[in-house]
């Protein structure tokens, strides 16, 4: 459906931007007033990672008025194989300022504002308050669906993007003309269902693809041109190399745009989505030991059975040293519990700490009670113990 421009169009444009915008300005659909539309729009873009990154680029060159960039965190070398406005002279740099310095070099016309800040209930109506359109480059479920919220609330469309390995999916969610997140995923999905990019990885140039639908769709809402992905789901299968779209209706009974709204304010949307089950929780709880403290009990030689809860292709990235591997996939079906020690103290780990907890409440379950597993994981053994190690 044809829905009006987002914005008004600037009073001009100047000669400089006469020449610099000359193959947009000769296509009849956007023309003169739809690149005055976007040198007055202001659109945010929450994060500056691997959607970030391509949407920010294309946005700066197709010559948004401003661009705002939310991130508060660094460069680090694991994002450079995805996250093309960074390069190596910007490990260690904020993420924010790193982005906002590729688009001057892009597009010094375009006002870049940076929000070096973590976005949270306290101040994302502010920030969103200040944009036309949001684009949202997040990774986690709990941000989602506050950006979600928060744009529902102040009535702002804006472009959700999502990637995992070779599968990428983007849609345009506009409570006023179509549906939310919500009516799409009414429920996150139980802690630990889903590995993030960060567990499960994810195609470089996969960011690419998706971050371009983003902003493909972004020009059109704010110029008022084209059908825009407004009640429909992209679908993108880099391995197959397939498109395909799916029709999402807007639910009557979404509590926050429907008929009937249970949700009039944000949430606390760590408790919402969880970053772990509940069981998990209380296993870790007086059962999570630090790395330094692993390593202190191989050296004195204590009778432990160090189990790796990874898949194969990260423990061949790194691993710590006596660790076997056995999946948490194979805890959760049960089929890892007879490979366990009954004469050895189990100690678990992943990469960060979360999927090891899951393990955990598994094998205390198993009647396993001084089990532990170590907070922080491998990524926490390589910083406090063999900083040799590589990171991922």
């Amino acid at each position: 459906m044809s829905l009006p421009p987002l914005v008004e169009p600037a009073d001009e444009l100047t000669v400089d931007e006469v020449r610099r915008y000359s193959r947009h300005l000769i296509i009849p659909d956007v023309g003169m007033a739809g690149q005055k539309r976007l040198k007055n729009a202001k659109v945010l873009c929450v994060g500056a990672g691997g959607l970030g990154s391509p949407a920010l680029m294309y946005l700066a060159a197709a010559g948004v008025g401003t661009l705002g960039v939310v991130d508060f965190d660094v460069v680090d070398e694991s994002n450079l194989q995805r996250q093309i406005i960074h390069g190596q002279s910007d490990v260690g740099r904020l993420k924010a300022e790193s982005a906002a310095a590729s688009v001057r070099e892009i597009n010094p016309l375009v006002n870049v504002v940076i929000h070096n800040v973590a976005l949270t209930t306290d101040n994302v109506m502010d920030i969103f308050a200040a944009y036309d359109l949001i684009v949202d480059g997040t990774d986690n479920f709990a941000t989602r669906y506050m950006v979600n919220d928060a744009a529902v609330l102040l009535g702002k469309p804006y472009i959700w993007g999502s990637i995992y390995r070779f599968d990428g999916q983007a849609s345009v969610f506009w409570a006023e003309y179509g549906p939310c997140y919500r009516c799409l995923y009414p429920e996150p999905p139980p802690p630990g269902m889903v590995p993030s990019c960060a567990e499960g990885g994810v195609l470089g140039v996969l960011c690419a693809s998706i971050g371009s639908i983003q902003v493909n769709e972004a020009i059109k809402l704010l110029a008022g041109i084209g059908d825009p992905l407004v009640g429909r789901l992209m679908i993108y299968d880099a391995l197959e190399m397939k498109y395909r779209d799916v029709k999402v209706r807007k639910d009557p009974e979404c509590p926050l745009c429907g008929k009937n709204p249970t949700i009039t304010e944000l949430i606390d949307y760590e408790a919402f989505c969880g970053t772990i089950s509940d069981e998990a929780q209380q296993a870790a709880t007086g059962s999570t030991i630090t790395a330094q403290e692993l390593k202190d009990m191989m050296d004195r030689g204590d009778d432990i059975f160090v189990i790796d809860v990874r898949e194969q292709n990260e423990y061949e990235i790194v691993n710590i040293p006596g660790a076997v591997l056995i999946p948490k996939g194979d805890f959760l079906r049960g089929t890892a519990l007879e490979r366990l020690p009954q004469d050895k103290k189990i100690v678990l780990h992943c990469k960060s700490g979360a999927r090891s907890a899951e393990a955990l409440a598994v094998v205390k379950n198993a009647g396993f009670s001084d089990a532990v597993h170590v907070g922080g994981g491998v990524l926490s053994w390589i910083k406090t113990v063999d900083p040799s190690l590589p990171a991922y």
